[in-house]
Protein backbone atom coordinates (compact mmCIF):
# COMPACT_ATOMS: atom_id res chain seq x y z
CA UNK A 1 0.00 0.00 0.00
CA UNK A 2 1.44 3.25 -0.96
CA UNK A 3 1.21 6.77 0.65
CA UNK A 4 -0.32 9.76 -1.05
CA UNK A 5 2.66 13.08 -1.80
CA UNK A 6 2.29 16.10 0.40
CA UNK A 7 1.28 18.06 -3.24
CA UNK A 8 -0.68 15.11 -4.92
CA UNK A 9 -1.54 16.28 -8.21
CA UNK A 10 -5.01 14.73 -9.73
CA UNK A 11 -3.78 15.47 -12.82
CA UNK A 12 -0.86 13.11 -11.95
CA UNK A 13 -2.92 10.32 -10.33
CA UNK A 14 -5.73 10.27 -13.34
CA UNK A 15 -2.48 9.57 -15.46
CA UNK A 16 -1.69 6.98 -13.11
CA UNK A 17 -4.69 4.99 -13.69
CA UNK A 18 -4.46 5.45 -17.52
CA UNK A 19 -0.95 4.44 -16.88
CA UNK A 20 -1.95 0.84 -15.01
CA UNK A 21 -5.32 0.74 -17.25
CA UNK A 22 -3.23 0.86 -20.43
CA UNK A 23 -0.42 -1.62 -19.06
CA UNK A 24 -2.86 -4.31 -18.39
CA UNK A 25 -4.24 -4.01 -22.07
CA UNK A 26 -0.74 -4.64 -23.05
CA UNK A 27 -0.79 -7.79 -20.92
CA UNK A 28 1.23 -7.37 -18.09
CA UNK A 29 0.47 -9.82 -15.35
CA UNK A 30 0.71 -7.30 -12.31
CA UNK A 31 -1.81 -4.26 -14.07
CA UNK A 32 -3.74 -7.20 -15.07
CA UNK A 33 -3.72 -8.51 -11.82
CA UNK A 34 -4.19 -5.28 -9.45
CA UNK A 35 -7.40 -4.28 -11.92
CA UNK A 36 -8.90 -8.42 -11.75
CA UNK A 37 -8.87 -7.44 -8.16
CA UNK A 38 -11.67 -5.01 -7.98
CA UNK A 39 -13.42 -5.67 -11.14
CA UNK A 40 -13.84 -8.50 -13.91
CA UNK A 41 -13.89 -6.02 -16.41
CA UNK A 42 -10.72 -3.63 -17.41
CA UNK A 43 -12.05 -0.35 -17.44
CA UNK A 44 -10.97 3.45 -16.66
CA UNK A 45 -13.21 3.26 -13.48
CA UNK A 46 -11.77 -0.09 -12.45
CA UNK A 47 -8.07 1.10 -12.63
CA UNK A 48 -9.03 4.18 -11.19
CA UNK A 49 -10.82 2.18 -8.03
CA UNK A 50 -7.85 -0.15 -7.76
CA UNK A 51 -5.08 3.13 -7.88
CA UNK A 52 -7.52 4.28 -5.29
CA UNK A 53 -7.25 0.77 -3.32
CA UNK A 54 -3.67 0.79 -3.99
CA UNK A 55 -3.11 4.11 -1.86
CA UNK A 56 -5.59 2.88 0.84
CA UNK A 57 -8.69 4.72 0.22
CA UNK A 58 -11.91 2.29 -0.31
CA UNK A 59 -12.98 4.42 -3.75
CA UNK A 60 -11.54 7.20 -6.54
CA UNK A 61 -14.07 9.70 -4.85
CA UNK A 62 -12.49 9.40 -1.72
CA UNK A 63 -9.35 9.77 -2.40
CA UNK A 64 -9.90 12.30 -4.84
CA UNK A 65 -11.68 13.97 -2.27
CA UNK A 66 -8.77 13.98 0.41
CA UNK A 67 -6.28 15.01 -2.57
CA UNK A 68 -8.34 18.13 -2.79
CA UNK A 69 -8.89 18.73 0.88
CA UNK A 70 -5.02 18.61 1.26
CA UNK A 71 -4.84 20.94 -1.73
CA UNK A 72 -6.66 23.95 -0.05
CA UNK A 73 -4.94 23.73 2.86
CA UNK A 74 -1.48 23.57 0.74
CA UNK A 75 -2.36 26.60 -0.76
CA UNK A 76 -4.06 28.34 2.10
CA UNK A 77 -7.36 28.87 0.05
CA UNK A 78 -9.68 30.09 3.28
CA UNK A 79 -12.04 30.74 0.63
CA UNK A 80 -12.21 27.35 -0.85
CA UNK A 81 -11.95 25.89 2.91
CA UNK A 82 -14.82 27.72 3.74
CA UNK A 83 -16.88 26.34 1.13
CA UNK A 84 -15.77 22.79 1.74
CA UNK A 85 -16.33 23.00 5.30
CA UNK A 86 -19.84 24.41 4.81
CA UNK A 87 -21.01 21.67 3.36
CA UNK A 88 -19.19 19.29 5.15
CA UNK A 89 -17.57 20.46 8.72
CA UNK A 90 -16.69 16.95 9.64
CA UNK A 91 -13.58 18.10 7.24
CA UNK A 92 -12.64 20.80 10.18
CA UNK A 93 -12.04 17.58 12.70
CA UNK A 94 -11.11 14.67 10.52
CA UNK A 95 -7.38 13.61 10.14
CA UNK A 96 -5.56 13.58 6.59
CA UNK A 97 -5.11 10.26 5.90
CA UNK A 98 -2.85 8.52 3.75
CA UNK A 99 0.40 11.31 2.90
CA UNK A 100 3.52 10.25 3.19
CA UNK A 101 4.80 13.12 5.37
CA UNK A 102 2.42 12.65 7.57
CA UNK A 103 1.77 8.69 7.91
CA UNK A 104 0.20 8.46 11.43
CA UNK A 105 -2.97 10.68 10.09
CA UNK A 106 -2.61 14.54 10.62
CA UNK A 107 -5.61 16.96 12.14
CA UNK A 108 -6.32 19.80 9.60
CA UNK A 109 -5.50 22.51 12.17
CA UNK A 110 -1.97 20.87 13.31
CA UNK A 111 -1.35 20.90 9.28
CA UNK A 112 -2.17 23.91 8.99
CA UNK A 113 0.17 25.19 11.84
CA UNK A 114 3.00 23.38 10.53
CA UNK A 115 2.57 24.98 7.04
CA UNK A 116 5.56 26.88 7.32
CA UNK A 117 7.84 24.04 7.11
CA UNK A 118 5.56 21.43 5.26
CA UNK A 119 4.82 23.43 2.50
CA UNK A 120 8.26 24.84 1.68
CA UNK A 121 9.57 21.28 2.23
CA UNK A 122 7.95 20.31 -0.60
CA UNK A 123 8.57 22.85 -2.92
CA UNK A 124 5.33 25.08 -2.57
CA UNK A 125 5.99 28.25 -1.57
CA UNK A 126 8.53 30.43 0.57
CA UNK A 127 5.46 33.15 1.53
CA UNK A 128 3.41 31.38 4.08
CA UNK A 129 1.22 33.83 5.18
CA UNK A 130 -2.48 33.22 5.99
CA UNK A 131 -2.66 30.24 7.63
CA UNK A 132 -4.27 32.39 10.58
CA UNK A 133 -6.84 33.21 8.58
CA UNK A 134 -7.03 29.19 7.91
CA UNK A 135 -6.50 28.19 11.07
CA UNK A 136 -9.76 30.69 12.08
CA UNK A 137 -12.04 28.75 9.50
CA UNK A 138 -11.10 25.40 10.80
CA UNK A 139 -11.43 26.74 14.15
CA UNK A 140 -15.21 28.18 13.47
CA UNK A 141 -16.20 24.42 11.91
CA UNK A 142 -15.65 23.01 14.82
CA UNK A 143 -11.72 21.56 14.60
CA UNK A 144 -10.96 21.10 18.47
CA UNK A 145 -8.54 23.83 20.03
CA UNK A 146 -6.69 21.01 21.83
CA UNK A 147 -6.31 18.43 19.25
CA UNK A 148 -8.54 15.49 18.75
CA UNK A 149 -8.35 12.10 20.45
CA UNK A 150 -4.58 10.88 20.55
CA UNK A 151 -3.18 13.98 20.26
CA UNK A 152 0.58 13.96 20.95
CA UNK A 153 0.78 17.77 21.12
CA UNK A 154 -1.70 20.50 20.77
CA UNK A 155 -1.95 22.66 17.19
CA UNK A 156 -0.41 25.31 19.87
CA UNK A 157 2.49 23.42 20.29
CA UNK A 158 2.79 22.83 16.86
CA UNK A 159 2.67 26.44 16.07
CA UNK A 160 4.94 26.96 18.62
CA UNK A 161 7.46 24.58 17.49
CA UNK A 162 7.31 25.47 13.67
CA UNK A 163 7.50 29.07 14.25
CA UNK A 164 4.07 29.97 12.99
CA UNK A 165 3.25 33.18 14.99
CA UNK A 166 0.31 33.99 12.92
CA UNK A 167 -1.53 30.87 13.77
CA UNK A 168 -0.11 30.66 17.14
CA UNK A 169 -1.96 34.22 17.86
CA UNK A 170 -5.57 32.80 16.36
CA UNK A 171 -5.14 30.21 18.81
CA UNK A 172 -4.31 31.52 21.90
CA UNK A 173 -7.17 34.11 21.15
CA UNK A 174 -9.53 31.07 20.69
CA UNK A 175 -9.23 30.17 23.92
CA UNK A 176 -5.70 27.09 23.64
CA UNK A 177 -4.38 26.34 26.60
CA UNK A 178 -0.86 27.31 27.28
CA UNK A 179 0.19 25.00 29.98
CA UNK A 180 -0.72 22.17 28.26
CA UNK A 181 2.44 19.61 28.03
CA UNK A 182 3.63 17.79 25.13
CA UNK A 183 3.05 13.85 25.56
CA UNK A 184 6.09 11.83 26.07
CA UNK A 185 6.33 10.49 22.80
CA UNK A 186 5.80 13.82 20.66
CA UNK A 187 8.32 14.73 18.12
CA UNK A 188 9.17 17.78 19.69
CA UNK A 189 10.60 18.36 23.12
CA UNK A 190 8.29 15.57 25.07
CA UNK A 191 6.70 16.50 28.07
CA UNK A 192 7.09 20.50 27.11
CA UNK A 193 5.19 23.68 26.38
CA UNK A 194 4.30 25.42 23.85
CA UNK A 195 6.64 28.14 25.45
CA UNK A 196 9.46 25.24 25.91
CA UNK A 197 8.71 24.57 21.93
CA UNK A 198 8.99 27.82 20.64
CA UNK A 199 12.64 28.48 23.07
CA UNK A 200 14.06 25.22 21.85
CA UNK A 201 13.53 25.44 18.33
CA UNK A 202 14.22 29.22 18.20
CA UNK A 203 10.91 30.78 17.16
CA UNK A 204 11.14 34.19 19.17
CA UNK A 205 8.15 35.57 17.59
CA UNK A 206 5.72 32.34 19.17
CA UNK A 207 8.08 32.93 22.66
CA UNK A 208 7.17 36.99 22.55
CA UNK A 209 3.18 36.04 22.05
CA UNK A 210 2.73 33.24 24.30
CA UNK A 211 4.68 35.58 27.11
CA UNK A 212 2.38 38.21 26.25
CA UNK A 213 -0.88 35.95 26.26
CA UNK A 214 0.05 35.17 29.67
CA UNK A 215 2.45 31.95 29.45
CA UNK A 216 4.36 30.89 32.93
CA UNK A 217 8.11 31.44 32.76
CA UNK A 218 9.09 28.52 35.02
CA UNK A 219 12.99 28.23 34.89
CA UNK A 220 16.15 30.26 34.31
CA UNK A 221 16.37 28.88 30.79
CA UNK A 222 12.96 30.28 30.17
CA UNK A 223 13.62 33.24 31.58
CA UNK A 224 16.71 33.79 29.44
CA UNK A 225 14.82 32.73 26.46
CA UNK A 226 12.31 35.46 27.03
CA UNK A 227 14.98 37.95 27.95
CA UNK A 228 14.62 37.98 32.10
CA UNK A 229 16.84 37.00 33.95
CA UNK A 230 16.51 39.80 36.80
CA UNK A 231 14.01 37.17 39.55
CA UNK A 232 16.77 34.77 39.32
CA UNK A 233 19.40 34.18 41.77
CA UNK A 234 22.26 33.44 39.23
CA UNK A 235 24.75 32.60 41.98
CA UNK A 236 22.64 29.58 43.25
CA UNK A 237 22.12 28.07 39.62
CA UNK A 238 23.95 24.95 38.96
CA UNK A 239 26.85 25.46 35.82
CA UNK A 240 24.41 23.11 33.68
CA UNK A 241 21.22 25.03 34.06
CA UNK A 242 23.23 28.61 33.11
CA UNK A 243 24.85 27.07 30.73
CA UNK A 244 21.60 26.01 28.62
CA UNK A 245 20.23 29.00 29.61
CA UNK A 246 22.92 31.48 27.99
CA UNK A 247 22.44 29.34 24.75
CA UNK A 248 18.69 30.45 24.98
CA UNK A 249 20.15 33.78 25.47
CA UNK A 250 21.96 33.78 22.61
CA UNK A 251 20.08 31.91 20.23
CA UNK A 252 16.83 34.70 20.70
CA UNK A 253 19.17 37.45 21.03
CA UNK A 254 18.39 38.55 24.43
CA UNK A 255 21.71 40.49 24.93
CA UNK A 256 21.18 41.63 28.14
CA UNK A 257 20.44 37.80 29.53
CA UNK A 258 23.47 36.97 27.88
CA UNK A 259 25.63 39.90 29.32
CA UNK A 260 24.20 38.83 32.90
CA UNK A 261 24.72 35.03 32.61
CA UNK A 262 28.11 35.27 31.61
CA UNK A 263 28.54 37.95 34.17
CA UNK A 264 27.83 34.70 36.62
CA UNK A 265 30.82 32.67 35.07
CA UNK A 266 29.20 30.78 32.93
CA UNK A 267 31.43 29.81 30.09
CA UNK A 268 31.05 30.98 26.37
CA UNK A 269 32.64 27.81 25.03
CA UNK A 270 31.49 24.89 27.23
CA UNK A 271 28.47 22.98 25.32
CA UNK A 272 25.88 21.79 27.96
CA UNK A 273 25.75 18.43 28.80
CA UNK A 274 22.13 17.65 27.67
CA UNK A 275 22.03 19.10 24.40
CA UNK A 276 25.38 19.93 23.63
CA UNK A 277 24.65 22.94 22.24
CA UNK A 278 26.82 25.94 22.50
CA UNK A 279 25.75 29.71 22.38
CA UNK A 280 28.26 30.88 19.46
CA UNK A 281 27.20 27.62 17.62
CA UNK A 282 23.78 27.91 18.08
CA UNK A 283 23.10 32.11 17.75
CA UNK A 284 24.81 31.43 14.26
CA UNK A 285 22.78 28.37 13.12
CA UNK A 286 19.60 30.66 13.26
CA UNK A 287 20.73 34.01 12.25
CA UNK A 288 21.24 36.10 15.00
CA UNK A 289 23.57 38.75 13.91
CA UNK A 290 23.46 40.95 17.19
CA UNK A 291 24.41 37.97 19.46
CA UNK A 292 27.37 36.86 17.43
CA UNK A 293 28.93 40.17 17.68
CA UNK A 294 28.28 40.21 21.87
CA UNK A 295 29.88 36.61 22.19
CA UNK A 296 32.83 36.88 20.03
CA UNK A 297 33.51 40.33 22.45
CA UNK A 298 32.76 37.94 25.57
CA UNK A 299 35.49 35.62 24.27
CA UNK A 300 33.60 32.83 22.27
CA UNK A 301 36.05 30.90 20.11
CA UNK A 302 34.93 31.18 16.53
CA UNK A 303 37.44 28.13 15.44
CA UNK A 304 35.91 26.19 18.27
CA UNK A 305 33.83 22.94 16.89
CA UNK A 306 30.74 21.76 18.41
CA UNK A 307 31.06 18.45 20.01
CA UNK A 308 28.42 16.42 18.13
CA UNK A 309 29.63 17.52 14.61
CA UNK A 310 32.49 18.80 14.33
CA UNK A 311 31.35 22.41 12.63
CA UNK A 312 32.22 26.05 13.80
CA UNK A 313 30.35 28.51 14.23
CA UNK A 314 30.85 29.71 10.06
CA UNK A 315 29.89 26.28 8.96
CA UNK A 316 26.41 26.35 10.86
CA UNK A 317 25.52 29.60 9.38
CA UNK A 318 26.11 27.66 5.87
CA UNK A 319 22.48 26.66 4.42
CA UNK A 320 23.51 23.26 4.22
CA UNK A 321 23.66 22.77 8.17
CA UNK A 322 20.55 25.10 9.39
CA UNK A 323 16.84 24.18 9.09
CA UNK A 324 15.78 28.19 9.15
CA UNK A 325 16.68 30.86 6.51
CA UNK A 326 16.57 34.14 8.25
CA UNK A 327 17.92 37.40 6.53
CA UNK A 328 20.77 37.33 9.44
CA UNK A 329 22.62 34.55 8.15
CA UNK A 330 24.19 36.55 5.28
CA UNK A 331 25.75 39.45 8.67
CA UNK A 332 25.96 36.35 10.78
CA UNK A 333 28.40 34.87 7.56
CA UNK A 334 30.16 38.61 7.50
CA UNK A 335 30.76 38.65 10.56
CA UNK A 336 32.39 35.30 11.10
CA UNK A 337 34.27 34.31 7.82
CA UNK A 338 37.53 37.31 8.64
CA UNK A 339 37.54 35.65 12.44
CA UNK A 340 37.27 32.22 11.15
CA UNK A 341 40.84 30.51 10.91
CA UNK A 342 39.74 26.83 11.28
CA UNK A 343 40.06 24.91 8.19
Amino acid sequence: MRYLPALADLTQLRHQAKDLLHAAQRGDPDASGQIAAVSDRPTLAAAQLALARDYGFPSWPAMKAEVERRTILNLRDVDALRRLLADQPDLARRPLARFGDHRRGVEPLSLTAMLRFDARAAGLTADLRGTGAMAQALIDAGAPIEGGPGTRETPLITAASYGDAEAAAVLIAAGAQLETRAGADSGGVPGGTALEHAAVFGMTDVIDALVAAGARVESLEMAAAVGDVSGWSLDEADEQTRLRALVFAADHQRLEAVRALVSADTDVNTADAQWHRLPLHTAAEHGRPASVRLLLELGADPDLRDPDHGRTPLEWCQPENRYLSRPGHDEVDRILRPVTTAP
